[in-house]
């Protein structure tokens, strides 16, 4: 099989000739720019070779097409034309991390240091524009940083938390023209989608950091206390949100056709390591009309598979999941309540494709030996890739500071589960 006929393969539940992989296709699962520098230069030598910086938000570094090839990755991204700081990924250039790894970043990536040293970014790359995301010099990526006043409740109006949802324009419907041209024609991977405006909730892109003055809710805690307190008025923001990504995703389907293999919709987190993070009942109240909708519109207007990504030990949410007409989990978070895999396997591999849990991102691949990784990832390749309906990848984003040895240990444990076929 190619990547893209292996990837097919699992999605539809059918045993693929080995394992598929993913790293990079989504914001979720991908790896810290630092840490594709040195897996990078362990593989494939030349130390002079600088990294891109794909996703400034969490600094997540490109898996090239060598570097892709050489680890067996089955996988590209066709992410939105904007990042989450509002600027194009175009007119690279040099800059040096916290760490002293030399990547490359865009033009537009446009920085201050505060006076504690602290890095600041600034949206669609205006440094005359209040900072929206923080670095701190301890750390590796970015935090939003809130600019929201008191809230007045006689003056919210949901049109403040939907300024940003609206009808792809030219440029955008331009740049998805050429880069399914180029992904399709000029790879044989799987291509994933990532589909603008259609994830109801997620806490990341609530404060906005691509825009230089957003309205609204725009507080994490102030947010999260509104779905319980002004939930009509959140049912109102995702009215609008979702009337606008059904039309931009009616767009899509048709310039992008059966050209894409699956579609991440929603990174909204439902878990903790402790269970859910919401009621069942919450869900299917206020989320579960629109995902429905959403699915709704793919599964009959084409064939793309659909990604919905939550941490936490989500597994009493899984069958309404299911029922919303999700057909990829991910990240798959085993290590937390309720998350076994082989019971994960057991009620829900029929239904529905893992897309991820092959190793535990917060404990073995960062903190464990070589051989515990490489245990781990036999092991979840065995549990979870028989009879297809799965792809692997890490528990969400490889991080910074993850040891090399590690990384190559998952990728030799990959190659051994199939015999060390490429």
């Amino acid at each position: 099989m190619n990547h893209r006929e292996r990837i097919d393969a699992a999605l539809n539940h059918r045993q693929p000739d080995r394992v598929p992989v993913d790293f990079g296709a989504t914001a979720v699962t991908g790896m810290h720019v630092s840490a594709v520098t040195r897996l990078r230069r362990a593989v494939l030598g030349d130390p002079d070779w600088r990294v891109r910086v794909v996703e400034p938000y969490q600094m997540l570094g490109e898996l090239d097409p060598e570097l892709r090839d050489a680890l067996g990755i089955d996988t590209v991204s066709l992410p939105p034309r904007t990042t989450m700081f509002g600027f194009e990924n175009r007119d690279w250039k040099p800059f040096t991390m916290f760490d002293g790894t030399e990547v490359l970043v865009a033009a537009d990536f446009q920085t201050t240091l505060d006076e504690n040293g602290d890095l600041l970014i600034h949206p669609e790359g205006d440094r005359s524009a209040p900072p929206s995301g923080r670095m701190p010099r301890t750390s590796f990526f970015f935090d939003s940083i809130i600019r929201q006043p008191p809230v007045d409740e006689d003056r919210l109006d949901p049109a403040d938390n939907t300024e940003e949802f609206g009808l792809l324009d030219a440029r955008a419907l331009a740049y998805y023209e050429r880069r399914i041209r180029e992904l399709h024609e000029g790879t044989d991977a799987a291509i994933v989608l990532t589909m603008p405006g259609v994830a109801f909730g997620d806490i990341a892109l609530v404060p906005a950091p691509w825009m230089k003055h957003p309205r609204g809710i725009r507080d994490i805690e102030e947010w999260y206390v509104s779905t319980e307190i002004r939930r009509d008025y959140v049912r109102a923001v995702f009215e609008r949100q979702c009337e606008v990504g059904l039309r931009n995703l009616e767009t899509l389907i048709g310039l992008l056709g059966d050209r894409v293999q699956a579609v991440f919709i929603t990174g909204t987190d439902f878990g903790t390591q402790r269970g859910p993070f919401i009621p069942v009942e919450t869900y299917r109240d206020l989320f579960k009309p629109y995902h429905v909708r959403v699915n709704r519109l793919i599964h009959t207007r084409s064939r793309w598979k659909t990604f919905i990504h939550s941490c936490g030990g989500v597994a009493p949410l899984i069958p309404e999941f299911i029922d919303a007409g999700f057909d990829i989990l991910n990240p798959v978070q085993c290590s937390a309540v309720g998350m076994d895999a082989r019971t994960l396997k057991r009620e829900f591999g029929g239904h529905l494709t893992f897309w991820g849990g092959g190793a535990n991102t917060q404990e073995t691949l960062p903190f464990g030996t070589p051989e515990q990784v490489y245990r781990e990832v036999r092991e979840r390749i065995e549990i979870f890739g028989e009879g297809g309906g799965f792809v692997f990848d890490a528990v969400h984003n490889v991080q910074a500071q993850t040891p090399t040895e590690n990384l190559l240990a998952m990728f030799r444990a990959i190659r051994d589960s199939h015999g060390g076929a490429q």
